[in-house]
């Protein structure tokens, strides 16, 4: 194969790669990295594929396997609740698989595939959500197609007993996250609890790295007195709120007076009130989004105009 005619092969599919070892993943940067490491052995190899499609899909989820069950390792023993790397848009586009691409990308539902082992999630994401066939599933996890199936069925197991519930109508969703955030700059405490579900959770991820939640917060009033009295705050410190899509799911990025990354929010929205809150506050899990901001730096300024105005 000429070296123009393989590069342009691999480009053409590195969307698709990369949404699959990100739903393997969870990580942007791990993604991108098996990403880069799967065109190294494709570009090495001396024979062409009888469909590079089938070999770069089975060579990226070999290599995100690896480096999930490494990375399992180091989430053991993660400081705090783990989300995902909060994504701003999947660059893979399929119409006919664009419900299972949806419904797979929200953090409550990449957080549900944490439950299972990484060759259940890898049979599971490429199965269920890519629409791969057993042939191809048992060669890209170099099991046999009944251990594949048996594989799913335990996969689909672990995930019905869990899935997350989301608001279908994408405009509804942008909408009542335009009334949340609202309220959350004007600190309107009844007008947050208004949009929020009875039972609805506010957790942050700082993975020790940033100032965090000390607990998870839980129920309407609880969340909505302390997202009230937070977040007029942190902007009277130029701390910005800029709405996003992220993950799929209506979320806002916040930077800090020069611009830098402090934190992602992200919303699960079902049944017309927000279910969840996540926010992402580890460092770690921003820089792919820009510049990131000293936390602990903004926290002290927080504290200090907290102090200052009673």
């Amino acid at each position: 194969m000429e070296s123009a005619d393989r590069v342009k092969e691999f480009e053409e599919l590195r969307p698709l790669l990369f949404s699959i070892s990100y739903r393997i993943l969870g990580s942007v940067g791990e993604a991108e990295d098996a990403v880069q490491e799967t065109w190294l052995r494709f570009d090495a190899s001396t024979t062409r594929p009888t469909s590079t499609k089938a070999y770069l899909s089975a060579a990226v989820t070999r290599i995100s396997i690896d480096v999930l069950r490494s990375a399992r390792v180091r989430r053991e023993e993660y400081v705090g609740p783990w989300f995902p790397e909060p994504l701003l848009a999947d660059p893979y586009e399929d119409p006919e698989r664009a419900v299972e691409l949806a419904d797979s990308l929200p953090m409550a539902a990449l957080v549900l595939l944490e439950r299972l082992s990484p060759l259940e999630r890898a049979v599971f994401v490429l199965r269920d959500v890519f629409g791969f066939e057993f042939p191809e599933i048992a060669s890209a996890v170099e099991r046999s197609e009944a251990a594949c199936r048996q594989l799913l069925v335990r996969a689909r197991r672990h995930m019905q007993a869990g899935t997350p519930r989301f608001e279908a109508n994408r405009t509804e969703r942008q909408q009542l996250a335009a009334r949340f955030f609202d309220a959350l700059k004007d600190g309107d405490v009844g007008g947050l609890q208004q949009l929020l579900a009875a039972d609805v959770q506010l957790v942050g991820d700082s993975g020790g790295k940033a100032p965090r939640l000390a607990r998870v917060v839980l129920g309407a009033s609880s969340v909505a007195r302390l997202l009230g009295s937070v977040y007029p705050a942190l902007l009277r410190i130029d701390v910005t709120c800029e709405l996003h899509e992220l993950n799929g799911q209506p979320g806002a990025i916040l930077h800090d007076r020069d611009g830098r990354v402090l934190q992602t929010l992200v919303l699960d929205v079902a049944d017309g009130r927000i279910q969840a809150i996540r926010a992402v506050v580890n460092p770690d899990k921003l820089a792919h989004l820009g510049p990131v901001a000293d936390a602990w730096a903004v926290d002290r300024e927080f504290r200090e105009s907290r102090r200052s105005a009673r």
